[in-house]
């Protein structure tokens, strides 16, 4: 291998390298787990995911969020299930849907909250049960589906 090859090699990687560190932190994949995003998303569908926090969603994107701490059984949660794949259908100041106020009685959607609804409605476990869900909890926005 000549300098010139080698040098070159080197070069390449060092640009490389932390360009990919950089899309590692910012991008993520998230497996589907269950019926709830049906016909959007299949339980098994692997999504791309840009890790982002609540002040870049928009009403209509595909969130993925932690998994409330009351839903887990107190063992460790399988890998996927430790993430819930929703719709956002309101964000914070945005009037709470009719369909969420049996659980959320308040008119506005409070700050650092969201509301998500599966699209699968007659099989999705989403805010019309569990309320507001914490923005903290935001994992980012569906990108698209890799398979």
């Amino acid at each position: 291998m000549t300098m010139f090859a080698w040098t070159a090699g080197l070069l390449a990687v060092a640009v490389l390298l932390p360009a990919l560190l950089v899309l590692r932190r910012r991008l993520t994949v998230v497996v589907v787990s269950g019926l709830s995003m049906e016909p959007t998303f299949h339980a098994g569908d692997r999504l791309l995911v840009r890790r982002t926090g609540l002040a870049r969603i928009s009403a209509g994107d595909v969130v993925v969020f932690e998994t409330p701490d009351w839903l887990e059984t107190g063992e460790p949660l399988p890998p996927e299930r430790r993430w819930m794949v929703k719709r956002a259908v309101a964000l914070p100041g945005d009037p709470v849907p009719d369909s969420v106020r049996p659980v959320v009685p308040d008119r506005r959607v409070a700050p650092d909250r969201l509301v998500v609804l599966g699209d699968n409605l007659s099989a999705s476990f989403d805010s019309r049960q569990c309320g507001l869900i914490d923005g903290g909890t935001l994992l980012g926005v569906v990108l698209r589906r890799l398979s």
